[in-house]
């Protein structure tokens, strides 16, 4: 055998090989550009004639080079949202064949990367809606993470407002989920929810703010304005701004609040900021009597005082404390009432609780939650810790012709 033959064989076996693989990498055959795409930035679904559902799809429209706007009223005539966004709607026996006929009118493939908001009209939302779930869950180009609400009237009407402060409605809507002063669910929240022990959930409510008189009255904003009841998929109740407050003390999902009380040492009123905020759901059952202990502990600041009353006293302080957790407990007894003892539903997570704490005994007994529910006690325990309480209050103002201390 030469010398170096077996050598050279085995660099040309090698370089074969690597010229085969070569050939299988994917390269950019099947690459997407931008300019291919119908990107969705928000989708809302209303009840349409019959049994049909109408999906609109609030669309981006990249700007134009050479300081040209090519967004707006550039979209074919159809309604704009915004100076970037266009609006598109069709309709369908269910939401797959709705963006079917969608895409039968775009030049464009239809991309969900970017869709961050569901909207569901109400009339819908009183059907039911969860086989429109169903589709956005199975489908993979929707998002699982995006914010999911219910709107009076009509979701396609909540697409088309130009809102003042943002690039488009889906853009605010967006914002508004993120600020937490609401319930904040996504469409894997609510699935969760609806296959859940309790079988219940809630869904943020939105409303059109009037328009500014004598503007164009799409120039406006949507905004939340309380929570949706939904048992089994549909629509049953509706609680307010100040019930949601409550919930969400009950949900242990308070991120931001402010509560403000009239404190009994003096006139004037206190504000306090929520720093902190922890909640625990302690089922208890002792025989045929099922009860659910709320343990809720914050810590909090002073952010405002209108009162003469002299706050780093320890006394007043701790009489403070106690009266904000009474108007804590306030508030989290007035979101119970009406889910529980008129609409049955449980979106407190009443069921997920006592499922962890008694799992052989839940297994015989979930089949009656619905009617065990409403008879549940709820006993509350708040504690409040004010953590500063501020270096000076600012005092009322004196008489013009009495002298200031020197």
């Amino acid at each position: 055998m030469v010398p170096g033959v077996g050598w050279k064989r085995l660099r040309l076996v090698m370089t074969a090989s690597a010229a085969l693989l070569l050939l299988l990498l994917p390269g950019c055959w099947d690459r997407k550009e931008v300019n291919d795409l119908a990107i969705i930035m928000a989708a809302g679904l209303d009840k349409a004639e019959g049994r049909l559902v109408k999906l609109s799809v609030q669309l981006f429209v990249p700007r134009g080079g050479g300081g040209q706007d090519s967004g707006g009223s550039g979209g074919g005539g159809k309604t704009p949202t915004s100076g970037q966004t266009i609006l598109r709607s069709a309709t369908g026996y269910t939401l797959a064949d709705a963006m079917t006929k969608l895409q039968e009118k775009l030049s464009r493939r239809i991309f969900w990367g970017h869709g961050e908001v569901f909207v569901f009209g109400e009339a819908l939302a009183r059907e039911g809606i969860r086989e429109n779930i169903d589709f956005i869950m199975r489908d993979p180009g929707p998002r699982e993470r995006a914010e999911m609400f219910i709107c009076k009237g009509r979701a396609q009407d909540i697409l088309t407002l130009l809102p003042p402060l943002e690039r488009s409605s889906a853009e605010s809507l967006r914002e508004m989920a993120r600020s937490q002063t609401g319930l904040k669910v996504t469409v894997k929240d609510f699935a969760e929810m609806l296959v859940s022990d309790a079988g219940a959930a809630a869904l943020p409510w939105i409303e059109a703010l009037p328009a500014q008189p004598g503007s164009d009255p799409k120039r406006t904003d949507a905004y939340i304005n309380g929570s949706v009841i939904l048992k089994k998929d549909r629509m049953v109740g509706f609680i307010d701004d100040r019930m949601t407050r409550g919930l969400l003390w009950l949900r242990d999902e308070v991120e931001a609040a402010t509560v403000t009380l009239a404190p009994k040492e003096g006139k004037g009123l206190i504000s306090f900021k929520i720093l902190d905020s922890r909640t625990k759901l302690l089922p208890l059952i002792e025989g045929d009597r099922w009860s659910v202990t709320v343990r809720i502990q914050t810590e909090d600041d002073v952010i405002q005082n209108t009162t003469n009353i002299n706050l780093v006293d320890p006394k007043v302080t701790e009489s403070l404390e106690k009266q904000l957790s009474a108007e804590i407990e306030k508030r989290i007894r007035m979101a119970l009432v009406h889910p529980q003892k008129e609409l049955h539903a449980d979106i407190f997570n009443f069921a997920e609780a006592f499922h962890r704490r008694y799992p052989q005994l839940w297994k015989k007994e979930k089949h009656r939650w619905e009617e065990r529910f409403p008879q549940v006690e709820v006993r509350i325990e708040s504690r409040a810790r004010i953590v500063r309480t501020g270096m000076a209050t600012v005092q009322a103002s004196r008489p013009k012709n009495e002298v200031k201390p020197k």
